[in-house]
């Protein structure tokens, strides 16, 4: 049986209206530019790089040097030193090193660059990866055996002079070795634009890559990496392959069955995977409303081109909501010009109802990477979004009447202190939500910023933790706070 999206775990009497002002005066003049090798890219990373509990904001910015932005209260940002580096794509924030201080993994055209937090938003050149010149366009990371692994993804083989269509490059996982970073193949690659490890339908850590078809043009697909085998999944395990211009990547249980639905955007159709009972994924009905196929504003019919996706619940009303990012690559033809970004509000009913417009995030630049966070500390999600050849925007969301929420940070005394691949289970009244905690997704960029859960009417929850080694802790939590759960 194919499963839909019942609300089985999302009663609540919050209606809110969703509804955001424009704060980007408050972010400093900054631009994600650049030739054909910057039509993709252009991610922002959000995390707390001075501890006071304010999220700050690194931002690409292509032929331009990118940026990162201090969170100085009341939507006010200002730019604090870092190493002038162009070419970037993008960056995800992760402790590398577990020395507490948060660092990034900087994405680019070029030499990819450790940057390591030294605390207070500095930040100093790590360990040499391998001297590549790639065109760095996707990356995830996750700990196996108490060791740090990432992947990362590469888009065309810029020296091959039969590209670029045709020609996308390898990807390769990354390990520590004797201070230096050693890489290995994962091969076959199809040019992808997110990667993202999680538990997949089976329960099983998973590689996901979402590729675009554009470049790879014929014989590539998307793509499961089983994490512990280390082979790539086929029809033998239920993955049936799907070809699409994979952009991004957004994850998150809808069904309350502890299973991670995935969104993929695409150009045209957005798809929305459904976690099936027997470990597969099958696509989601039209009718759910996820599709977004083409823009919700304006008289140009053409497909739309989405690329960050995220879910959020913006209304805290204990529903997750839907954010994507959109914008023509350039200037394609076939493509819809003034394509606006979509919010899409998730219903009792687990429909999803587009209100960009009324809630103000509808813009029409190229947008590329985004990030819901509460910049405010007031229990609400904001949110950032960055453009391509136009200004950065800063979102505050000012939702009336919203739900109760709660904000969950993971802390444990070893490697991996921050507990990548954990689960964090909510359980309130009738309701259940839980939120794997991961990094990667998205499109070219990613948070590391307290799990949110929107609670609704309730003003407690029961929370449990499945810690990265299986064990489970239980925890008794009020509503309307950010706490933090450490082992």
């Amino acid at each position: 049986m194919i499963r839909t999206l019942p609300a089985l775990f999302l009663a609540s009497s919050v209606t809110a209206e969703p509804l955001f002002e424009n704060r980007s005066d408050g972010l400093p003049t900054h631009v994600y530019d650049g030739g054909w090798e910057h039509f993709v890219g252009g991610g922002v990373a959000v995390f707390d790089c001075n501890g006071d509990d304010l999220p700050d904001i690194f931002a690409a910015g292509g032929e331009n040097p990118a940026q990162l932005f201090i969170n100085q209260g009341d939507f006010s940002f200002v730019p604090a030193a870092f190493p002038a580096i162009t070419g970037v794509t993008g960056a995800y924030p992760l402790d590398i090193n577990d020395d507490g201080d948060l660092d990034l993994f900087v994405m680019r055209v070029g030499q990819n660059q450790l940057q390591m937090g030294t605390g207070d938003c500095r930040f100093a050149r790590g360990s040499e990866l391998p001297q590549r010149d790639d065109w760095t366009t996707a990356y995830t990371a996750w700990w196996q055996d108490d060791a740090l692994v990432m992947a990362v993804g590469n888009y065309v083989d810029r020296a091959n002079p039969d590209g670029p269509f045709g020609a996308c490059d390898d990807n390769y996982l990354l390990r520590a070795g004797q201070g230096d970073y050693f890489a290995t193949p994962l091969t076959p690659g199809y040019c992808p634009l997110s990667m993202l490890a999680a538990n997949d339908a089976r329960g099983r850590p998973t590689l996901r890559i979402s590729n675009d078809r554009h470049y790879y043009v014929r014989g590539g697909h998307e793509q499961m990496w089983d994490i512990a085998e280390q082979r790539f999944l086929g029809p033998d395990d239920g993955w049936q392959n799907v070809s699409l211009w994979g952009m991004g990547i957004a994850s998150r249980d809808l069904t309350g069955d502890g299973f991670d639905e995935v969104m993929l955007t695409s150009m045209g159709d957005q798809l929305m995977q459904i976690a099936q009972t027997d470990g597969t994924y099958a696509p989601a009905p039209f009718g759910i409303g996820t599709y977004a196929q083409r823009p919700h504003t304006g008289d140009d019919g053409r497909p739309s081109t989405g690329w960050h996706a995220e879910f959020a619940d913006v209304d805290n009303d204990a529903r997750p909501d839907l954010f994507i990012a959109k914008g023509n690559v350039d200037q394609m033809p076939g493509l819809a010009m003034r394509d606006p970004n979509n919010l899409l509000m998730q219903e009792a009913d687990g429909t999803f109802v587009e209100t960009a417009s009324t809630a103000g995030v509808a813009t029409t630049d190229r947008s590329r990477g985004a990030a819901f966070a509460d910049f405010d500390g007031d229990g609400r999600l904001d949110l950032v979004v960055m453009n391509r050849r136009a200004k950065m925007e800063l979102y505050r969301n000012i939702t009336a009447d919203t739900g109760n929420w709660l904000q969950i940070e993971l802390s444990q005394m070893s490697s991996n202190n921050r507990a990548i691949g954990a689960t964090v289970i909510v359980r309130y009244g009738e309701g259940l939500q839980a939120q794997q905690n991961t990094v990667g997704g998205g499109h070219a960029g990613g948070s590391a910023l307290p799990l949110h859960f929107g609670l609704g009417d309730a003003d407690a929850a029961i929370v449990t933790v499945r810690w990265p080694d299986g064990t489970a802790t239980g925890h008794e939590v009020k509503a309307n706070q950010s706490i933090i759960i450490s082992r």
